[in-house]
């Protein structure tokens, strides 16, 4: 039986790490060894930034969503809770589209907020003097 040599092999597979490695930093771009620790690194942050960035844009629109707030004399969880109370249910990435590029809107959306959380006080039990 005639032996296999395996050249073609193993360079497609280095290629493959090479090219995955193009525009990192000097040896790192173009030896196997180093490319390969890179590149794998590279693919364990990219897995975990996947997630990360599903928790870095909720903070951004809440951020966002708080100083659109605040303009109205509303804290973000003051105004969220008088959102869910008027019965408006809009996402977080949503609100904080309009607050930033409608502010005419979020205003109106602060006063209906605004206006739920009076109505939600006015209409709470008061306890009987006893």
């Amino acid at each position: 039986m005639a032996r296999v040599k395996r050249g073609t092999t193993t360079h497609a597979r280095h290629k493959k790490v090479t090219d995955a490695a193009k525009g990192y930093r000097g040896r790192r771009k173009n030896t196997f060894r180093a490319a390969n620790q890179a590149v794998e690194k590279s693919l364990q942050y990219a897995y975990r930034d996947r997630r990360n960035r599903k928790r870095d844009f909720r903070s951004l629109w809440i951020q966002r969503i708080n100083a659109g707030a605040r303009l109205h004399d509303l804290t973000y969880s003051l105004f969220m809770h008088g959102l869910k109370l008027s019965g408006v249910d809009i996402d977080r990435k949503v609100l904080s589209d309009i607050a930033v590029r409608e502010p005419d809107v979020f205003g109106e959306l602060a006063a209906q907020a605004r206006a739920a959380l009076d109505h939600a006080e006015r209409t709470r039990a008061v306890p009987a003097a006893g």
